[in-house]
């Protein structure tokens, strides 16, 4: 299994990693079964996500795709960030082997929680906002 040289580097050099104390929204994401556990933690300032850190437990491609979203979403509107797709990741990553794209998807699940745990938190329903964050596709993993 190949991988580029975006993920070896984000793999080797996370960025973003740690945890927010006093975070406005915490999402977690992933399952012991399948090895990946994602926790994305998000400061908001107005409405543009201020900070953003992760920690992952899972495997190389796990730990890029998070550093990778959180660089993506750092500095964006809340609104900007929820558009993030998976692919789009995957595309900031140069590419994923078949076998690891359940990497990039735990990675928009990750930020789709903590945004829905900070509408939460603010008393808002975030569904009709953020929607529905679906389990891990390939475990069965429930969020």
């Amino acid at each position: 299994m190949a991988y580029s040289e975006k993920v070896m580097d984000h793999f080797a050099n996370p960025r973003n990693v740690g945890e927010i104390p006093d975070a406005d929204g915490v999402g977690e994401v992933g399952n012991p079964k399948c090895g990946d556990i994602m926790r994305m933690y998000i400061k908001v300032n107005g409405d543009v996500i201020s900070d953003v850190k992760f920690k992952t437990f899972g495997c190389g491609a796990a730990i890029a795709t998070s550093s990778m979203a959180t660089e993506l979403i750092k500095g964006k509107k809340i609104e900007d960030a929820l558009k993030l797709t998976n692919k789009a990741v995957m595309e900031a990553l140069d590419g994923l082997p078949p076998v690891k794209v359940h990497c990039s998807v735990l990675a928009e699940q990750a930020i789709k929680a903590a945004v829905s745990d900070y509408y939460k938190r603010k008393g808002i329903d975030p569904l009709p906002i953020v929607g529905e964050i679906p389990g891990c596709e390939s475990c069965a993993c429930e969020v």
